[in-house]
């Protein structure tokens, strides 16, 4: 699914016609705009693929300020691997590249690079230094080149605008079942099962605990879940926060899967988010909190019996 930088030109896809962004989330509007780069790809006989940045420009520039990224680069690369692209090429947004004027962009990096047969994107791209590329000049410059530029409109969503910053501003708030909305498919977090306090099997709820980025906006609070665990579906409940009625520690994902036993330690488990439960609340005493946990558990089940084909769609990477 992925190009490498260097070898490009020598690669399958030169020549493609591109989907150009950053693509955080893979969002419906991103979508529309893979959509045309592959409907332009088909008429033309060739390949369609992504090009996509990483660092997300926005760290690049303000490292100090921490930003909520809806997917890393590898969970970017899985979602944009299912929409049926030929590949995807990833480029380090450095220095250099930072410094390239749109003109350097379009000369060097798109037609000599690349090769590239047409190109998406969306109303709202821009590129090069100081962003001083825009739709326009980049269609421009393709009648100039002799490739095609499709200029996506934005994408609304009974009203609401479909950005990635929408989707941020709905997971900060808890409310996963309008991010799903606006992503076309529920939100996810994908890691490493980590060794925690084992407090929860204690309790009688085993969890396996994954750690996400420290940047993560995601309300804190009682999730139901659908998790990915090597090629099967596992419902479930998660706590996403600080645990108050012990440590109020560092924010942690703790997940308990239903009708699953097995070491999960060092695993890698993909967590969708299907529905926000309740807000993350202090117990006094470990009786009540059980309870309460027995009625999330309940309460998760009756919100995915309700649900039952919701997960994202991943392709491999």
């Amino acid at each position: 699914m992925r190009g490498g930088a260097a070898d490009i030109a020598a690669g399958p896809l030169h020549g493609a016609v591109v989907a150009i962004g950053n693509f955080d989330g893979v969002h419906r509007g991103h979508r529309s705009v893979i959509d045309a780069a592959q409907r332009q790809a088909r008429a033309l006989g060739r390949p369609a693929a992504a090009l996509t940045f990483e660092p997300h420009p926005r760290s690049f520039f303000r490292p100090q300020e921490p930003l909520f990224r809806l997917s890393d680069e590898r969970q970017k690369l899985r979602l944009l691997a299912a929409t049926g692209l030929h590949g995807a090429f990833v480029m380090r947004f450095d220095a250099a590249l930072s410094g390239l004027s749109a003109e350097a962009f379009i000369d060097q990096i798109l037609t000599g690079r690349f090769g590239i047969g047409g190109a998406a994107i969306g109303f709202d791209f821009h590129f090069g230094k100081g962003r001083g590329g825009s739709p326009d000049k980049l269609a421009e410059a393709g009648r100039r080149l002799g490739f095609a530029v499709d200029i996506v409109p934005p994408l609304q969503d009974e009203g609401r605008p479909v950005s990635s910053g929408a989707v941020r501003v709905a997971l900060i708030n808890g409310q996963v079942v309008e991010a799903a909305e606006l992503l076309g498919s529920p939100w996810f977090v994908s890691g490493p099962v980590i060794h925690g306090e084992k407090r929860g099997r204690d309790l009688g709820f085993p969890t396996a605990n994954l750690k996400l980025d420290p940047a993560c906006g995601l309300k804190h609070g009682i999730y139901a879940v659908r998790c990915g665990l090597d090629g099967r579906r596992y419902d479930g409940v998660a706590s996403f926060g600080r645990r108050p009625t012990f440590d109020n520690g560092a924010p942690l994902l703790e997940v308990f899967l239903f009708d699953f036993a097995g070491d999960l330690y060092g695993r890698v488990l993909d967590v969708a988010f299907i529905g926000w439960l309740r807000g993350e609340a202090r117990f006094d005493g470990i009786e009540p909190l059980k309870r309460q946990m027995h009625d999330d558990a309940a309460q998760a089940r009756a919100v995915l019996a309700r649900s039952p084909d919701a997960f994202p769609r991943l392709g491999a990477v």
